[in-house]
């Protein structure tokens, strides 16, 4: 992230809780096959997740997974289908729709079907979060600028404190994930690192 100081007014921060939950937005087959239209220029997100899912896992910390999927002819894609024609990929059980296999949710794990570019529009993450008394969500995958950026605004405004991890999520153009960044940093998020994520869930021991 580039070393650019935050307005005055935007230097506020938020504290993790004590009871976080692992979210692991989109990292499907479609964000790092080569023939795919959404294609990442590198995986290295997705060797970072695994990472933070490992420590998680380690302790108990609830892991929840999303993936996008559309019903016939992406009708429940709506505008949004209009607007990025490339999503007509993932109607039905694509290829493209599968979790990338570092990253695979394990029996139990919750994976939440989503349409749009937030995992909590029209879906029951929400709920599902507050049945766990969940207070943090730790966000990772793709694309920084979309789905991650649009995730953490509406865990923010659901009253969930959002980390972002820096190197578990990623994005087609790396101006853009790292504006992304710093804007989310300013406004909606605590941009963390791996090495901090990882501390802090194993950290909590069974405490969760």
């Amino acid at each position: 992230m580039r070393d650019v100081p935050f307005a005055e007014g935007f230097a506020g921060s938020l504290s993790p809780g004590t009871r976080p939950a692992v979210l692991v937005v989109d990292m499907m087959r479609a964000y790092f096959d080569p023939g795919s239209p959404f294609c990442l220029p590198d995986d290295r997100c997705v060797h970072a997740a695994a990472e933070v899912l490992a420590a998680a896992r380690a302790v108990g910390v609830p892991v929840l997974h999303t993936l996008v999927r559309y019903g016939p002819d992406g009708v429940d894609g709506g505008v949004f289908v209009r607007k990025v024609p490339a999503l007509r990929l993932l109607i039905g059980e694509s290829p493209l729709g599968e979790p990338m296999t570092p990253v695979a949710p394990l029996p139990g794990e919750p994976a939440v079907v989503k349409q749009y570019a937030s995992a909590f529009f029209g879906t029951s993450l929400a709920s599902t979060l507050q049945s766990l008394r969940v207070d943090t969500v730790v966000i990772l995958g793709v694309s920084t600028s979309g789905c991650i950026r649009a995730t953490a605004v509406d865990a923010l405004q659901h009253g969930f404190v959002p980390l972002v991890v820096r190197e578990a999520v990623g994005d087609r153009e790396p101006a853009v994930h790292d504006a992304s960044l710093y804007d989310l940093q300013a406004k909606y998020a605590e941009v963390v690192s791996l090495t901090d994520t990882t501390a802090y869930l194993s950290g909590l021991g069974t405490t969760t």
